[in-house]
């Protein structure tokens, strides 16, 4: 894998509609920005449950998904760098490209993929498309987040490079497919729970379903709402 070029986003805490509030829209940074385990600096997160944290220090969107939004709503302009609440995009590492555990020189920084992303309904909102974080995650158009293994200075204008890759079995699309569709195939689950890389919160989800031979209700993530 080639050294990439990469936009560096960040956004802060804005109103999305009247009784909700997010910081998805980001947009790139334009000076040399600290990048510690919790995220780039000045970035926010409106939901801290199920958003940021050490596991979940940045999120990647490929580049390439743009056009295929652009594609099937052809009538909107929205669909750019920052669009999907990134802090990085990039042309070259899409989901089938990279995988979990991969290891990449960011800057001054160093990161790895920590899992999937798990699209959530503010999407829904950000779009105006009622079933958009289900059509992510359906079409596995979603993304990716990272970890930070060190911290360091970002610059606006910086690279992407790969340094290692520890399970090159265990693509982001592979993952986020078998993750979604065959959420209850045992042989996956037992993977997933012995990667050392993946984040701990998809860890316990598959340990979790081991045991009990369940899947987590995926409504409110998805819709804003349980069906119970």
């Amino acid at each position: 894998m080639q050294t990439t070029n990469v936009t560096v986003l960040s956004g802060t805490i804005q109103p999305l509609t009247v009784n909700l509030t997010s910081a998805i829209k980001k947009a790139p940074i334009t000076e040399s920005t600290w990048l510690s385990e919790q995220g780039l600096a000045n970035d926010q997160q409106a939901d801290t449950k199920h958003h940021g944290g050490v596991d979940r220090a940045l999120h990647l969107y490929p580049v390439e998904h743009y056009l295929s939004w652009q594609h099937s709503y052809p009538e909107r302009n929205c669909f750019k760098a920052g669009a999907f609440g990134e802090n990085l995009s990039a042309q070259g590492l899409t989901e089938t490209e990279v995988c979990i555990g991969d290891v990449f020189q960011l800057g001054d920084a160093v990161i790895e993929v920590s899992q999937p992303r798990s699209p959530c309904f503010k999407l829904n909102h950000r779009f105006a498309i009622p079933n958009m974080a289900l059509l992510l995650q359906v079409n596995g158009l979603a993304g990716y987040l990272l970890r930070v293994l060190q911290p360091g200075n970002i610059t606006p204008n910086t690279q992407l490079s790969l340094i290692s890759r520890a399970f090159p079995e265990l693509t982001v699309k592979e993952v986020a497919w078998r993750f979604f569709n065959d959420p209850l195939n045992e042989a996956f689950l037992q993977q997933l729970v012995a990667c050392s890389a993946l984040s701990e919160s998809w860890k316990v989800k598959a340990q979790q379903r081991l045991e009990t031979s369940k899947v987590e209700d995926w409504n409110s993530r998805l819709f804003g709402f349980n069906l119970g």
